[in-house]
């Protein structure tokens, strides 16, 4: 099930959610060759983070802020995540502590 909006700016994620565009597989290799549909189907483990909650309050009640911030790379794990829909573009959104890692360049 995944919810529909009609602009993605209309989308604060709360607490420790994390909304991130996955990137899109290759359809054509470097020398012009289109992969079929079947090679194409396994969502890529990386993406790009899009919006950030402001963090998830611990024991004490003092908010501990999310790990990355909007523009940040990351390493998705295969499964979970909730699938919003804006327009023809999908968006998923992750707890924090489900990101497994932040890519730097």
């Amino acid at each position: 099930m995944s919810a529909t909006f009609k602009s993605i700016k209309s989308l604060q994620p709360l607490l420790d959610r994390v909304l991130v565009q996955r990137f899109k597989a290759e359809t054509k290799t470097a020398t012009g060759i289109f992969l079929p549909s079947s090679a194409t189907q396994s969502p890529l483990p990386e993406a790009t983070v899009i919006a950030v909650g402001p963090g998830a309050p611990n024991k004490e009640g003092v908010v501990n802020p999310v790990s990355v911030k909007v523009g940040d790379r990351v390493l998705l794990p295969g499964w979970g995540g909730s699938p919003i829909k804006v327009g023809e573009e999908e968006y998923h959104l992750f707890k924090d502590a489900e990101i497994l890692a932040k890519i730097n360049e």
